[in-house]
């Protein structure tokens, strides 16, 4: 893909600054040899402090909220207009790779370096936070960070454990925050106008596509579900085929209608089994009973409800065709977030003046955008990553495309010049 238009020394610069600080935070971690940095660490807190400083080297105002996030703001020409939010997160999943997160957060300091280098005031402040905890990794609790920013913290919270039995309050007293002050880093609904996140893209479109950027149309809605189908156990040996009541031969043949129906309705639709249990698990009896677990997600909550129906209701006709019976219950779920129709165009005019068109996509996973869409319009911009690796030390992206995103972060944020 050539670009439409050359890229900056500038940007190509920046975006070395970038890929040099992601490999400084990876530095940060509590695993040798491995990158894994939670909520509430030593490192967590480390990587605040070497943030904030280049933050505060970009021009910027910066502090710890009360509950962990790292801040910085960029004044506009206007104290009392609505900021631009700018943010990632800066935590882990257990050894991980060095550009989920992190990259969002950088890229945003090098796009409030440029304004401050030439300059430039927007008509309003522009804010980064490195949010403290997307992942969930330590508590199990994800979107920590800024549901803080939201003012949607529950109370009970503050007493989910870690592996170690160590309660979110008392890890917060441990360095220093005061679990009583949570709600003092909830922001007003005035405070801003819209936020922007950067994120690889944790998938292989944009690969596919030789494309290194895309604009994000909705982060998918989830759900999740255990289920169980029940016949009867019998003698591997003795019960003829046709006799039997195979929970796992039922499960299988649900399975495969899983990936056929899902592939046949697209709309980005995916669906997973991702456990399965037999019992009684041995290699002589018939399975009698098989738990299994489904996760289906997509970027449209009325189209990902029909997929579930139908995929559910093909388990039941299955199971009263084998002589089994099936149960189901969802266990977790998420609605989609749509991102924002008029930030989704800003993005994708820069994008498209940069690599010549511009790749419309929804997100598989889940970002801060989902807690931030509730008070304020989210847009989303995706970087292209190697064979669409994430969550593993394998992730990688390319300098070339870091600078491409820069460049498009930077030109939609002066669009803003103009509003």
């Amino acid at each position: 893909m050539i670009a439409a238009v050359p890229l900056s020394t500038e940007a190509e610069q920046a975006a070395r600054r970038v890929m040099a600080r992601c490999d400084r935070l990876a530095e940060l971690s509590e695993t040798p040899g491995q990158l894994t940095r939670v909520y509430l660490s030593a490192q967590h807190i480390q990587a605040n402090r070497l943030v904030g400083e280049w933050m505060a080297a970009a021009g910027m105002t910066t502090w710890q909220d009360s509950v962990g996030n790292i801040c910085g703001r960029y004044e506009g020409l206007n104290p009392q207009a609505p900021a631009l939010l700018l943010g990632s997160h800066l935590d882990s999943v257990r050894n991980a790779g060095r550009y989920d997160g992190p990259l969002g957060v950088l890229t945003a300091i090098e796009v409030v370096t440029h304004l401050h280098e030439q300059g430039i005031r927007l008509p309003m402040a522009v804010e980064i936070i490195g949010f403290a905890d997307e992942e969930g990794t330590r508590f199990g609790i994800t979107l920590l960070g800024s549901r803080g920013l939201t003012g949607t913290w529950p109370q009970e919270w503050l007493q989910r454990t870690d592996a170690q039995g160590i309660t979110v309050a008392d890890a917060m007293l441990s360095l220093g925050l005061n679990p009583i002050d949570i709600l003092s880093s909830q922001r007003n609904i005035t405070d801003f106008c819209a936020y922007l996140e950067l994120h690889i893209e944790q998938g292989p479109c944009l690969q596919a596509a030789e494309l290194p950027l895309g604009v994000v149309t909705a982060i998918n809605g989830a759900r999740r579900l255990n289920c169980r189908f029940v016949g009867h156990a019998g003698h591997a040996g003795t019960v003829p085929m046709g006799h039997r009541q195979d929970g796992l031969a039922a499960a299988a043949e649900w399975m495969v209608a899983i990936e056929t129906m899902t592939t046949e309705r697209g709309n980005n639709l995916v669906a997973t089994v991702g456990r399965i249990e037999s019992f009684p698990g041995a290699v002589n009896v018939i399975p009698g009973e098989v738990k299994l677990t489904l996760d289906v997600r997509g970027p449209e909550d009325g189209v990902l409800e029909i997929l579930m129906g139908n995929l559910l209701d093909k388990a039941s006709e299955i199971a009263t065709r084998r002589g089994l019976t099936f149960d189901a219950e969802q266990f977790y779920g998420i609605k989609a977030t749509a991102c924002d129709p008029q930030l989704q165009k800003r993005l994708a005019q820069s994008v498209e003046a940069l690599q010549g068109e511009s790749m419309l996509l929804p997100s598989g996973a889940g970002h801060d955008a989902i807690a931030i869409a509730e008070c304020w319009p989210v847009g989303m911009l995706f970087v292209r990553c190697k064979d669409g690796i994430s969550h593993h030390p394998d992730e990688s992206v390319t300098v070339e495309d870091v600078a491409f995103a820069t460049q498009a972060y930077i030109d939609t944020v002066l669009g803003f010049n103009q509003s």
